[in-house]
């Protein structure tokens, strides 16, 4: 295995940069999903049927420590791709690991939110709105579900086998997912909270 050493590690082999590039793709994937999800959204929004609106249910409070958590770990998860090009493996370690934690905090809010609101009668089966509010929401915290446990993973194979061109790609590439998860949750925050308790 040829390395290019005028590379980052993570792009250091052909192998890796086919595996980034197929990632991209992957990606163009899951962004016609959630589109998919916030076009269905948008339709069904105002078809509420005898269940409450966004602007009866939608709290501030838990949406932005949601957002604000995420939106850090996005930064921490930057931070330990910077460790890892400079070949630092317990920094890297340590800031994947407090991604994950605030990932996790992230979760948390969001299950007990979704406990609310069927607590409070919007739930999958109440209306058209809550049905597709719930899917979109549900989608996304399946994603930072399954992020959760592939960073684990990453983070077990940097452990046993250090900072090498192979681990560094897998680290990459779950930053970029990470990333994107951020992304959509911040069209989640505006065109759906901001914009529902208007």
């Amino acid at each position: 295995m040829k390395l290019d050493h005028s590379q980052p590690l993570e792009y250091s082999t052909g192998q890796n940069s086919l595996n980034i590039f197929g990632f991209w793709i992957f990606l163009g994937a899951e962004i016609m999903l959630f589109a998919t999800l916030f076009t269905t959204y948008f339709t069904l929004e105002h078809r509420t049927g005898n269940g409450p609106t966004g602007a009866e249910i939608f709290e501030i409070t838990p949406v932005l420590i949601e957002t604000i958590l995420l939106l850090t770990s996005s930064f921490v998860i930057g931070l330990g791709i910077h460790a890892m090009r400079l070949g630092k493996k317990k920094a890297m370690i340590s800031f994947f690991s407090i991604t994950l934690v605030l990932g996790l905090g992230f979760l948390g809010f969001e299950i007990f939110e979704f406990v609310h609101y069927v607590h409070i009668g919007a739930g999958l089966q109440t209306s058209a709105f809550t049905a597709s509010l719930l899917t979109t929401l549900g989608t996304h915290g399946a994603h930072v579900t399954f992020g959760l446990f592939w960073g684990l993973s990453i983070i077990l194979q940097v452990k046993k086998r250090g900072l090498t061109p192979e681990t560094a790609n897998k680290s990459f590439i779950f930053s970029l997912y990470w990333h994107f998860l951020d992304v959509v949750w911040i069209f989640i925050f505006s065109f759906i909270y901001l914009k529902g308790m208007m």
